[in-house]
């Protein structure tokens, strides 16, 4: 049960407004923070300032002069520190004619908040910012510290984004609460990841003469049609309690040099998604077993798999106490208190990695991210921020 009541419960999430939330969001969307080239200073600059007007000390943290990372602290830190982490970078709004609005005019419509980044992932920074700051306002009293990093270059996984917070030493953290879409769901975990490419080598010849070479794309047609054949049903088999199952696709391919010449080189790019437990070194080597089979049926071509990063799946314990935390709150709201798995990446793997007990929770639907008229409903971000604040007065309260 949660260690506050319905009094202590009270004063925090009255200082809780809509109106307020609602326009930080709106105002966050407008920054055009996306990645690449991923400039977040104006972004960065916005959310210390307002956390500074109430009582939160602020310092960043950057490699990259344009990705700046804030941290914000309050608290008296004779005690736990909990983490809420964000990003700040969304990726490109395609074509903007198609918007039905503009996607960074944080427009306000159908009891919702449309824009490039409203669900991904401003959502989660507004909701944290709002939490910490209901937190310092009622004056609960409590022990630790709460951290609200904010972050940059979390769409592309690059060296400039959190992983240069965390090798700073600036965060230590006993709890770490990534904000991402889980429709404010506790999401104890998220699958690992291993992206592959493999290339398939043959031999250039004259279009009129194709027996002279050795065809790369039509070895990669049979290296295709091999992993889902082969490769795909392994994985719908591979379950866990808390994910749906593992999984792989096929997401770029390239190849070719042009319409009247044998191709000599055909690269495919697989996403794959692992379980909990799956050894990724060994993903790799299935993965290579079924394309070096495949590739005999085209006599002359070669194929190589190269791994350029894999990132093995995190998962907190169920009984953990920020794990309990979040659930307690979102129990107290009357919210979904099964707990579930995160299916995409966050930074919470690197966290994890680091040995920090991370989870992931935050508004808005996942399949709404990076498309077309994103949006995140109004009534979800006020839910995550109740919820974001509930848990921060059970892990540091008195």
């Amino acid at each position: 049960m949660a260690r506050y009541n319905d009094e202590m419960a009270a004063a925090v999430l009255g200082e809780i407004h809509q109106r307020e939330v609602v326009e930080f969001l709106q105002r966050l969307i407008q920054f055009p923070t996306v990645n690449p080239p991923g400039d977040v200073r104006d972004a960065v600059t916005f959310c210390a300032e307002v956390l500074q007007g109430e009582g939160f000390s602020t310092r960043t943290v950057r490699v990259v002069e344009t990705k700046p990372h804030l941290i914000a602290e309050y608290g008296p830190g004779n005690g736990p520190v909990l983490c809420f982490n964000a990003h700040l970078d969304v990726v490109p709004p395609g074509e903007v004619s198609e918007w039905t609005y503009p996607p960074f005019g944080g427009v306000v419509a159908h009891e919702r908040v449309y824009g490039r980044g409203a669900g991904d992932d401003k959502a989660s920074v507004t909701a944290q910012v709002m939490a910490g700051i209901a937190l310092a306002r009622s004056g609960a009293p409590i022990r630790g510290k709460l951290v609200i990093n904010e972050v940059a270059d979390e769409e592309t996984a690059g060296p400039a984004g959190v992983i240069a917070v965390i090798e700073s030493k600036e965060v230590v953290p006993d709890y770490v609460i990534v904000g991402e879409q889980t429709m404010n769901r506790v999401a104890i975990g998220e699958k690992g990841y291993s992206g592959c490419e493999i290339v398939v080598h043959g031999k250039t010849a004259h279009g009129g003469m194709p027996w002279e070479g050795v065809n790369a794309i039509e070895g990669m047609a049979e290296v295709i049609v091999a992993l889902r054949r082969e490769l795909w049903p392994r994985l719908k088999d591979r379950t866990h309690p808390y994910f749906q199952p593992s999984a792989g696709t096929v997401n770029m391919i390239e190849g070719g040099v042009a319409r009247n010449v044998v191709p000599d080189r055909c690269s495919i790019y697989i996403d794959r998604r692992a379980m909990p437990g799956e050894d990724l070194a060994a993903s790799a080597q299935e993965v290579r077993a079924i394309v070096e089979e495949a590739i005999k049926a085209v006599p002359g071509a070669t194929v190589e798999v190269l791994i350029p990063r894999a990132y093995p799946a995190m998962m907190s314990q169920p009984d953990a106490p920020h794990v309990q935390a979040m659930v307690n709150a979102n129990r107290y709201l009357d919210l979904d208190t099964e707990l579930t798995g995160f299916n995409m990446g966050s930074d919470g793997r690197f966290f994890a990695a680091a040995g920090y007990p991370t989870i992931i929770y935050g508004p808005g639907d996942p399949r709404i991210a990076h498309i077309r008229d994103e949006w995140v409903g109004i009534e979800e971000v006020m839910t995550a921020t109740r919820a974001y604040a509930l848990t921060a007065l059970e892990l540091l309260g008195v």
